[in-house]
């Protein structure tokens, strides 16, 4: 994926989108499907299904928040250095490769499209982090335009 050399509101709109069907998906296979495990089930696929349930569950809560706080900054109802006091995606904590061998196809996939998306929105996170442009392309114009009329 190319870093984009700032953030936009279309970029987290989108991004936002796509996290809230994924979030969807994974409610609905982890909530409601926990009741669906064969009664026959191990015990280690149960806790196995628990355990990458909530690591998968919590992933997409941590990038919901970040995206929540990026429009909120978009909507100026966050400040620059309340996003940056505030804002930051936590790491994510990786999943046991031993409990998703355990785990039907589709739900490993799931899993690991979570995992996808909370990388992308970490590396966008970092480079945020490391000062690039997460204010709309006209404040910066404006800034540079005010810096050189002062400098006349």
């Amino acid at each position: 994926m190319a870093r984009p050399s700032n953030l936009s509101r279309p970029i987290i709109e989108s991004l936002y989108s796509e996290a809230l069907l994924l979030a969807d998906e994974v409610r609905s296979t982890f909530a409601l499907g926990m009741g669906d495990v064969a009664p026959d089930a191990s015990d280690r696929l149960r806790l196995a299904l628990s355990s990458e349930g909530l690591k998968a569950t919590t992933r997409m809560m941590h990038v919901l928040a970040w995206l929540l706080n990026q429009r909120a900054y978009f909507a100026g109802e966050l400040s620059d250095s309340q996003l940056r006091s505030h804002g930051r995606l936590p790491d994510d904590r990786p999943s046991n490769e031993d409990d998703l061998e355990l785990m039907e196809q589709p739900t490993r996939e799931l899993i690991e499209e979570t995992i996808r998306l909370h990388r992308r929105i970490a590396r966008l996170d970092q480079a945020w982090a490391d000062e690039f442009d997460a204010q709309p392309v006209v404040h910066s114009m404006r800034a540079r335009l005010d810096r050189a009329i002062s400098m006349h």
